[in-house]
């Protein structure tokens, strides 16, 4: 097998990570801060990417697009919240499952009527849509090189956010003991809503930076709602930390298994016959990592709640 191919998969693989970390994040903030099951968070992903890809057609600017995609985002977010999610915190899962499953079929349709059912186009950037000589024989695309790097910083950042800030612990506070948290002063819906706003800012984020890669088309955000969920139950519920170690774990084991598992059943297996089973076993991959995941720890490698 070529070496110099593996690694550009493992890049493949860790950029796509990274961006499953800015959407898992968010959720398990959400859901093991607040206790909330949102799954409208994959429609701001996509309303991310829809307005990022619009924004630099007529703009020209990337960074200008990005800038905007995640502010009109955040103030989505802030209309979702104030509207529904604050009369869905004290509710059981069934009835926010529901409700933010209504949000998905609003936005889709929303998304329909201003775009249209076709997908838009995201371009690259133009100064980076070159290739990068990593080293000899690997020329890499700039462009995934910089989402790599904009997710190790946002990373970074969220980390330093979470355990070394002020409104960190505050959040850790409200989420620890609630009752205790607002009797010692902390306005914990605030702290909670601003959550919610920040989680729906990282999915904005991830969607902007993912457009120029992925399609970006109506339904986008439900399919990438079920890799993000896959991520929150690896990490643990609740855990910054295990979303980011189960998101390089799960792009790496999707990307990996979707470049080689089907090269793999070609040596062993008739073609037609390999070309049929080896995107299925590729796309099984990811959830049997889940299951021996949780076959040795059922919380999650790194659990807040544990």
């Amino acid at each position: 097998m070529n070496p110099i191919l593996i690694f550009e998969q493992l890049l493949n693989g860790a950029g796509y990570g990274l961006m499953l970390f800015l959407i898992a994040a968010g959720l398990t903030l959400v859901f093991g801060i607040m206790d909330v099951m949102n799954l409208s968070h994959g429609s701001l992903f996509m309303v991310g990417a829809y307005v990022a890809a619009t924004v630099h057609v007529h703009s020209g600017s990337f960074a200008g697009a990005v800038a905007v995609a995640v502010a009109a985002t955040m103030l989505v977010a802030v209309l979702l919240e104030v509207t529904l999610m604050r009369r869905l915190y004290g509710r059981d899962h069934l009835a926010q499952v529901l409700a933010t499953f209504g949000v998905i079929l609003v936005a889709d349709d929303a998304v329909k009527m201003v775009w249209g059912p076709s997908p838009v186009m995201a371009p690259t950037p133009a100064a980076l849509s070159g290739p990068v000589d990593l080293f000899a024989g690997l020329p890499y695309p700039s462009y995934r090189l910089v989402v790599l790097g904009a997710g190790v910083l946002v990373a970074g950042l969220l980390y330093l956010l979470v355990n070394h800030s002020r409104v960190g612990m505050l959040v850790r506070a409200g989420a620890s003991d609630r009752w205790m948290a607002e009797l010692m002063g902390v306005r914990v819906k605030r702290v909670f809503s601003g959550i919610f706003v920040l989680g729906a800012a990282l999915a904005a984020l991830a969607g902007a930076l993912m457009g120029p890669i992925m399609a970006v088309q109506v339904g986008m955000g439900e399919s990438i709602l079920i890799p993000a969920l896959v991520v929150i139950v690896i990490g643990g519920i609740g855990s910054v930390r295990g979303a980011f170690v189960a998101a390089l774990l799960v792009g790496l084991v999707d990307t990996m298994g979707r470049a080689f598992v089907p090269q793999l059943l070609r040596a062993t297996l008739p073609p037609a016959l390999a070309a049929d089973l080896g995107p299925l076993f590729a796309e099984v991959a990811m959830y049997a990592l889940m299951a021996a995941v949780l076959a040795f720890r059922p919380a999650g490698l790194f659990s807040a709640r544990a």
